[in-house]
């Protein structure tokens, strides 16, 4: 999302998927993804290219509305369907600075898009934006053999408390590398399957009752 050092951070906290050449529905799962509950297809994006580790720098009230008005033109111009958008409070650790990094992003639902298209669509956005890479997520389910990451939401976690978790758990911060939280307090954080045991244990620390956790399970994909 920013540059590499918070990318290879990122790798593991928000996952990619579903894309298309421009054809809404091409290539993978059907575009309705209504039955596993969330869109046919989720990006994370920002415009940022600076790294930002003042948790008071102006840039992070930012409502990035006109970011959000030119994202949806993308989308639609690429022959799929503008959903919903949510601000993001990304709060991630840097190994080279030795310190947790701020930014301020969205997340994009996108529907009638398949996984050619949503590829597309992130492609777009991070050439557009001069960003090294932009995150999606597809749903699917748990059982689909193209399932290998999960989306973790939570409520009742705010940036203040995720970013104080994060640095003082080495191995949260070396493993996972960050999360998100909405402005109203949700966290969201997409790992690989591989890594969901890790990402529940931090969740916990957080002080998160685990049963009223929703894990969506899907696709993830960096898209340069």
């Amino acid at each position: 999302m920013r540059k590499a050092t918070a990318l290879r951070q990122l790798r593991v906290l928000i996952t990619v998927s579903a894309l298309t050449l421009g054809v809404a529905g091409a290539g993978g799962a059907p575009a309705s993804a209504a039955d596993h509950g969330c869109p046919a297809g989720e990006v994370f994006a920002t415009n940022n290219t600076a790294i930002i580790t003042d948790p008071a720098d102006p840039r992070l009230r930012t409502r990035l509305t006109r970011f959000d008005h030119e994202v949806r033109g993308i989308i639609h111009a690429n022959g799929a369907r503008p959903g919903a958008s949510e601000l993001l409070d990304g709060i991630f650790w840097s190994g080279d600075l030795k310190q947790a990094t701020y930014e301020r992003s969205r997340e994009f639902d996108i529907n009638r898009v398949g996984r050619d298209g949503l590829h597309h669509i992130a492609g777009v956005i991070a050439k557009q934006y001069h960003q090294e890479s932009v995150l999606t997520f597809r749903c699917l389910p748990r059982t689909s053999p193209e399932t290998d990451a999960a989306e973790i939401q939570a409520s009742g976690v705010s940036a203040t408390r995720l970013h104080d978790a994060l640095v003082a758990n080495p191995e949260a911060r070396d493993k996972l590398g960050g999360g998100s939280v909405t402005l109203d307090g949700r966290l969201v954080l997409v790992v690989p399957r591989a890594d969901l045991s890790p990402a529940e244990k931090f969740t916990k620390d957080l002080g998160v009752d685990w049963n009223t956790v929703e894990v969506r399970y899907g696709e993830g994909e960096f898209v340069s």
